[in-house]
């Protein structure tokens, strides 16, 4: 191991806790605030098509989450091997454990592109979007693309969850900006084509824009375009990332052999992985059927649903980078004995988005109608807009206390406790957000606003629960002592992570 090395092993595990967190979490914030870029693109050319192509979306972004989610936790748990084995100093055997997550995921990703693409009309027909309109069928079209995809999309989200690991965030955000570059600049041509797209117009290139469609007559793929850009863009991403690990040019050092798959390291992962991929799979699935619910409502309200959680989702960025700097920070402080320090590594995190997200969820209160106005323009967007307004003016109050949640379920990851974070997400997404939302909205018909508040009464429910298990203490349990049979020359205790 390098001297380079050795300090990158280390440099998490001493000193200061504010300021790995910030290392980390700084290029993950970007990172998340990239791949939010791919999907705000995707509606702001794909808005230019009509309100059913944004529609479409609304209801396909569901769907393609929860097919992603279903390897998220095997790719979550390369990152917690990982970690770990740095934090413990096992050099020999992260190489390895990165190899087989890669080669596992992969694997598993074929196997859901083809269930996906297959299944996606009924999947689509479950989440609300009715069978034979042109949602409908605009949504099958952007699934099945992106699903078909979906094996560069996972190569490149193993290689950010590894080096994350490891402790390198800033080289998967250099690949990130690469990728969403590719995505905006083929966007506009593969959606709308040479003709009737604004771009030529805005940059005063109208004469180029006859020239090309003179000679092309290209008009673009519409949502299809969308698509296809977004794959394009993440193969480009992934083929460069994982040239970086077979050629040692980043902390990991990977060979072919590396991706030989040896029992008791898939059951490793596989032990870790599908707590995770429950869990993550779980917020995707009730997210699917928040968004059939709603459209009992209306197609107005599941379009304000789809733009308040694309405004959810760029808002909550520091809170999911640093969610995940709490994982690879607690990951490698466990590894390496430290349990005192990964419980403090939490507590420092709080502090810092509890002051944050008093300042952003009073101002999202304030301003809702105008934010959500930038994302839907026309006579048709006033039903949407007062939609959106109430939704976000509901769940914003309950920012504060949610971002005490993640930073505390980043830390049951961290230590490999998959189960103990499934467990509280699949009791108070089901057990809470979705009973809640029948009930209002199928039994005492409230209206979308029972969706709205079931969302936020689920946020208060997993923040109490998370932090009655968090001081309890169970988590600071480490997965490499947990595990004699992998690990036989580690001190056991005997315990499960959890």
């Amino acid at each position: 191991m390098t001297d380079e090395e050795g300090e990158s092993s280390t440099r998490f595990t001493d000193g200061s806790l504010v300021w790995p967190l910030l290392v980390l979490a700084g290029p993950l914030t970007v990172t998340q605030l990239l791949q939010v870029a791919y999907n705000l693109t995707d509606t702001f050319w794909v808005g230019r098509l009509g309100a059913d192509a944004v529609t479409a979306l609304s209801f396909s972004w569901p769907l393609i989450a929860l097919l992603i989610s279903l390897n998220g936790g095997m790719t979550n748990a390369g990152t917690i091997l990982v970690s770990q084995h740095v934090g413990a100093g096992n050099d020999d055997r992260i190489d390895r454990v990165a190899g087989q997550t890669i080669a596992f995921v992969g694997g598993l990703s074929l196997v859901i592109a083809i269930l996906g693409t297959t299944f996606a009309p009924q999947l689509l027909r479950l989440v609300g979007a009715t069978p034979g309109t042109e949602v409908h069928g605009l949504a099958v079209i952007y699934t099945r693309i992106v699903v078909l995809g979906n094996a560069f999309t996972f190569a490149f989200f193993v290689f950010m969850a590894l080096l994350r690991g490891w402790g390198d965030t800033k080289t998967p955000m250099y690949l990130m900006v690469l990728s969403v570059v590719c995505n905006i600049v083929l966007d506009p041509f593969l959606i709308l084509g040479f003709t009737g797209n604004p771009l030529f117009g805005w940059v005063g290139l109208d004469g180029l824009q006859a020239s090309l469609f003179a000679a092309t007559g290209f008009t673009g793929f519409g949502v299809a375009g969308a698509a296809i850009a977004t794959v394009l863009s993440r193969a480009v991403a992934a083929v460069v990332g994982l040239w970086l690990l077979f050629g040692g040019r980043v902390g990991l050092h990977l060979t072919l052999d590396d991706l030989l798959l040896r029992a008791e390291t898939v059951a490793k992962i596989v032990r870790i992985g599908v707590p995770g991929a429950i869990d993550q799979s779980t917020q995707s699935i009730a997210a699917i059927v928040v968004t059939a619910l709603v459209a009992t409502v209306s197609a107005d309200a599941v379009a304000a649903y789809g733009i308040g959680n694309r405004f959810i989702s760029l808002v909550w960025l520091p809170t999911v980078a640093m969610g995940m700097s709490v994982e690879t920070v607690v990951g490698q402080n466990l590894g390496g004995g430290h349990t005192d320090r990964a419980r403090r590594t939490v507590y420092v995190a709080i502090a810092i988005l509890v002051a944050a997200f008093l300042v952003v969820g009073a101002l999202t209160v304030w301003y809702a109608r105008p934010i959500v106005g930038l994302f839907v323009s026309g006579p048709e967007a006033g039903p949407i807009v007062d939609h959106g307004a109430t939704f976000l003016r509901i769940v914003a109050p309950t920012w504060v206390v949610m971002a005490a949640y993640h930073m505390m379920n980043g830390a049951f990851y961290g230590a490999g406790s998959t189960r103990l974070a499934m467990s509280i997400g699949v009791t108070t997404l089901w057990g809470v957000r979705i009973v809640v939302a029948v009930a209002l909205i199928l039994v005492l018909s409230v209206g979308a606003v029972g969706a709205w508040y079931a969302i936020a009464l689920s946020n208060v429910t997993a923040a109490v629960a998370g932090a009655v298990f968090f001081f309890r203490g169970h988590w600071l349990r480490d997965v490499l002592e947990a595990d004699a049979t992998d690990e036989p020359d580690r001190d056991t205790n005997g315990g499960s992570p959890d």
